[in-house]
């Protein structure tokens, strides 16, 4: 069996399977945006491994991310949300994220598509990186600062600098595998 050369984080489950089939992954649908913007926020001090053990988790108790039901929840479901022991139970987080869907469907109204929003801050195409090292990767950029400060701006939270540097990495903005990943190659290969 052929080794394969992955990015230097992934090393076990659930880290893995993330890396080698999402992690980079140009994602265009509105959903699976509004999913990973709430899931990097619910990771600010804590771990990735600990937000990926706990996503099936937050898909049921979010139900599924839909960014329309979300918007909607109120003072019992905040409650409800709070004594689940399945996902992060901080207050902070669970109200940035009802806050965080109002704003969205404020975007979708608006321009018709946060997809539309989000990919203009790279002109539609992916950055592709050339990365020696994980160590050479940065938490944050003049890139994920400008979208950090346009979603403040536009009433999210739990979206700073680092935090937006993280979701573009998620979702294909920016390619950060490393040049010796098998990862990084196939993404660019990917139309």
């Amino acid at each position: 069996m052929r080794s394969v050369t992955r990015c230097a984080w992934a090393t076990r489950e659930p880290n893995l399977t993330y890396h080698d089939l999402e992690w980079g992954v140009p994602v265009h649908e509105d959903r699976l945006l509004f999913e990973f913007l709430i899931l990097e926020g619910a990771q600010a001090g804590l771990s990735w491994e600990t937000v990926l053990k706990k996503r099936d988790n937050y898909r049921s108790a979010f139900e599924g991310f839909d960014p329309v039901k979300v918007a909607a929840y109120n003072t019992p479901k905040v409650e409800a949300l709070l004594s689940d022991p399945g996902i992060i139970r901080n207050r902070l987080k669970i109200l940035a994220t009802i806050q965080n869907a109002q704003a969205f469907l404020k975007i979708q109204d608006t321009l018709g598509s946060f997809d539309h929003y989000l990919w203009q801050f790279v002109s539609g195409k992916p950055i592709v990186n050339q990365w020696e090292s994980h160590q050479e990767v940065p938490a944050s950029t003049a890139l994920s600062d400008a979208l950090s400060k346009d979603l403040k701006q536009k009433g999210f939270k739990f979206v700073g600098s680092t935090i937006c540097y993280s979701f573009m990495q998620a979702v294909g903005m920016i390619n950060d595998h490393t040049i010796d990943c098998f990862r990084h190659h196939e993404l660019i290969a990917t139309p």
